[in-house]
């Protein structure tokens, strides 16, 4: 191996591990700046969550409500038997009730023996159950669907998808970690929403792709796609008249800190923004390899072919994209766009209702960015991948189609 190919290894190598040890600092740093006098997951006074298994179903009762129609509305009350799987009380069997009640739309499943689920305990006094079903324990399969995505992404993509899993697992962890411990605190959202992109764009390239011009020319590319989208949605926010009342959940999002009340407003404004992101990224770096690849595989490339070449591949990336964007969201708030067409007299309501204008308003920004990431990326490309034509370098003339068959036929003779 030689010296410059040595040098170039351990300078990569360098660029990795600092970008992976300075992104830990980063997120360790923030998480204490915006955790501080936090109590997260705190959860409900006098209400403790574990998980258990049911061992044996006790009995089954029949309750009736009386609502005044003609025949009273049936319901279920099961106790059964489990054993706690988690918390100080681990390995206790207890006596655990589920309630089945006609109100709820789509209640839970009567559990049976040998379902792992969720536990609440109540301290109420007054309760003849201590312990109550409160959901089915589904974390664990989720678990083990994630463990098995993670090996095929280092199956298929070697080292590259080992480096994927670790820059997914500090985009995780810069949103639950940081960003949002940020919300809750009250402090300016659109000024930590914007750091958390640029930390995103800046760590997944440099983990993933390393430090070379194709990983610059698409950061820039995403940047600008970024910058361009923030703007759209601060215009847009005024232009709409956004209350940031777009769903009953907001209304308990205020009620969260209210010595600093969260802005709901820029909660959309972060949502728009971290919702494109990875559409973005996923269009500037596409551009940016392919454009990479020209320039290792052509002898001559000049910056007028690679600004060409940039705009073809990015017109075709370009179409699939904003469906991909249009169709996360459609499919994201499908109950609700259902319930809302259910519920509306008529187009002009449904289509002025906030709700159904921030999903839109989030599709076409998004696609607003990809659509500046692309001639963004190929100019940025062309100015680091051009090159003048190297000395000794002859344009080769290429055969026409008679001069091609007549040395086609010489050959068969």
């Amino acid at each position: 191996m030689s010296i410059k190919v040595k040098s170039f290894l351990n300078r990569e190598t360098l660029v990795y591990l600092l970008a992976i040890i300075f992104s830990v600092v980063i997120l360790v740093a923030g998480n204490k700046m915006t955790t501080k006098n936090l109590n997260m997951l705190s959860g409900a006074e006098g209400v403790t969550a574990e998980k258990a298994q049911v061992i044996k179903v006790v009995s089954t009762k029949k309750t009736e409500y009386d609502l005044g129609g003609e025949n009273p509305d049936t319901g279920k009350e099961i106790i059964f038997q489990a054993r706690v799987l988690s918390g100080d009380d681990k390995g206790t069997e207890i006596m655990a009730l589920q309630t089945i009640d006609p109100f709820t739309g789509a209640s839970l499943k009567e559990v049976q023996a040998g379902d792992k689920v969720i536990l609440y305990r109540l301290d109420n006094e007054g309760s003849d159950n201590d312990w109550v079903l409160g959901e089915y324990l589904r974390s664990d399969s989720l678990l083990i669907m994630g463990i098995a995505f993670f090996v095929f992404l280092v199956i298929f993509g070697r080292f590259k998808g080992f480096n994927t899993i670790i820059s997914l697992i500090f985009t995780c962890a810069a949103i639950f970690a940081v960003f949002i411990p940020a919300v809750l605190q009250g402090f300016n959202i659109y000024f930590w929403s914007i750091i958390t992109c640029i930390f995103i764009i800046t760590m997944s390239f440099l983990i993933i792709y390393g430090a070379n011009k194709k990983s610059l020319s698409a950061g820039i590319g995403c940047f600008a796609g970024i910058l361009v989208s923030g703007f759209l949605t601060l215009i847009m926010d005024n232009v709409l008249k956004l209350t940031g009342l777009v769903s009953e959940e907001s209304l308990y999002v205020i009620r969260v800190n209210p010595n600093h009340p969260i802005d709901l407003r820029a909660i959309i404004f972060a949502a728009i923004l971290i919702g494109a992101i990875g559409a973005i990224m996923d269009v500037s770096m596409s551009i940016a390899a392919a454009l990479a690849e020209f320039k290792e595989k052509l002898e001559y490339t000049p910056f007028s072919l690679i600004i060409k070449s940039g705009m073809a591949i990015g017109r075709d990336i370009m179409g699939t994209m904003a469906n991909t964007l249009i169709l996360a969201y459609i499919g994201s708030s499908l109950s609700v766009v259902l319930l809302l067409v259910s519920y509306n007299s008529s187009v002009l309501e449904l289509m002025n209702k906030e709700m159904i204008v921030v999903e839109i308003l989030q599709a076409l920004i998004g696609s607003f960015g990809i659509l500046v990431t692309i001639p963004v990326t190929s100019l940025i490309c062309a100015y680091l991948f051009s090159e003048r034509v190297k000395p000794g370098f002859k344009a080769h003339k290429l055969p026409s189609s008679d001069e091609f068959q007549d040395d086609y036929t010489d050959g068969w003779k």
